[in-house]
């Protein structure tokens, strides 16, 4: 039974290709299939969440990264009496638009991108699943419903002005009401990725001894947590310490997202006065928050900026930066089926969106091998 302010599948806005609809799944459920048989999702196994999928099986992929958004979603979503499969959907595909090499990869891209419009990987999620993805027979991309794209556009909150082209080129022909806020779904689902990151950014950074465990013990929360292990568990060995401290920093953030949530949802009584509510009803508290922005700082001087982490920023840059005028130059080089595309891109900026497409779809490896083959680095 989901709650009044909850989006519900009988209620949906419907798809802009209109279809028959089945008894054994709701539309969001097919959304959900959709987003898993991808080829898009698939290739998010081979690209990089903090570390290049090459440097340690280990390490987080973006795949992974949005499995464990996935799990955290369903989680508060059905503790909040949402909609879990609307809900993990979108946490699904929140990622599907980011290039190869995470971050670094899109900064080189949007300002590659610049002079025709910039880069963003939400407007590039939303693009890949209503036209990049073509394998079904009466429509271009994965035809989601209107609920599931609106979580995909603006799961972050209302999409500022100037849009993205991506985003404002779809929603010309099926409005997706970027000003508004989104459901309380594609909330649970942008608030369940900064729970999943700031957790698994942690533990990498520990397994690629860029800090110890004594560093982040000085961290709020993280101290608590393995202040409560080495009391129930004295002795324990170094690895089980770890992920039990670092589960419990997950369980904290949830709770708090929960109760805080909970709070804020008393008095709202449907999806609609979710949108159009002046503030996300879906938050941590302002003393978690709080917390979280120390745990962010350090990651960012001791993870994100790291000197050998910056040393790949700096070599996959280059990567991007030259597979981008090589096949603006030679888009003979984009791959036979894109023939049609590349034809009909007769002006600079539809050949530049149109290069923008492919890179962002390479994997780590392809964009390497490319580099490897076509440039001297």
């Amino acid at each position: 039974m989901t709650a009044l302010y909850a989006s519900t599948p009988g209620d949906s806005r419907g798809r802009l290709v209109s279809e028959q609809e089945y008894d054994f799944r709701s539309p969001f459920q097919r959304d959900r299939d959709r987003i898993i048989h991808a080829s898009a999702f698939r290739r998010l196994k081979h690209k990089t969440q903090v570390f290049v999928e090459h440097e340690g099986d280990a390490y987080r992929t973006r795949l992974t990264h949005t499995i464990e958004v996935a799990q955290v979603a369903r989680t508060v979503a059905g503790a909040l009496d949402l909609d879990l499969d609307l809900t993990e959907a979108i946490a699904l595909a929140h990622d599907l638009g980011h290039p190869p090499f995470g971050h670094t990869g899109e900064d080189a891209l949007d300002a590659l991108m610049q002079p025709y419009g910039g880069f963003d990987h939400n407007a590039q999620a939303l693009k890949i699943v209503t036209s990049l993805e073509r394998h079904y027979a009466e429509f271009d991309g994965l035809n989601l419903t209107w609920e599931c794209l609106e979580g995909i556009a603006k799961h972050n909150g209302p999409v500022p002005q100037p849009w993205p082209f991506a985003l404002s080129d779809y929603t010309a022909r099926h409005d997706l009401e970027l000003h508004t806020h989104a459901s309380a779904e594609a909330q649970v689902a942008a608030l369940s990725d900064d729970i999943a990151y700031n957790n698994h950014d942690l533990h990498d950074g520990l397994r690629a001894g860029l800090f110890t465990d004594d560093d982040i013990c000085a961290l709020p929360i993280v101290g608590d947590a393995y202040a409560q292990v080495d009391a129930a568990y004295p002795g324990l060995a170094p690895k089980r310490r770890r992920h039990e401290a670092l589960r419990r920093v997950f369980g904290v953030m949830v709770a708090d997202v929960i109760k805080t949530s909970r709070g804020l949802l008393k008095g709202i009584t449907s999806a609609d006065q979710v949108r159009s509510n002046g503030a996300p009803v879906v938050q941590f508290s302002a003393g978690l928050w709080a917390d979280l922005k120390v745990i962010r700082a350090f990651l960012f001087k001791q993870m994100y900026r790291a000197p050998e982490v910056v040393e790949m920023r700096k070599r996959v840059t280059c990567v991007v930066e030259g597979l981008f005028p090589l096949y603006m130059s030679r888009p003979e080089l984009l791959p036979k089926e894109w023939a049609d595309d590349v034809a009909a891109a007769t002006q600079d900026v539809e050949r530049a969106r149109l290069v923008a497409d492919y890179i962002a779809g390479m994997t780590d490896r392809f964009a390497l091998a490319q580099a490897e083959a076509h440039l001297e680095l």
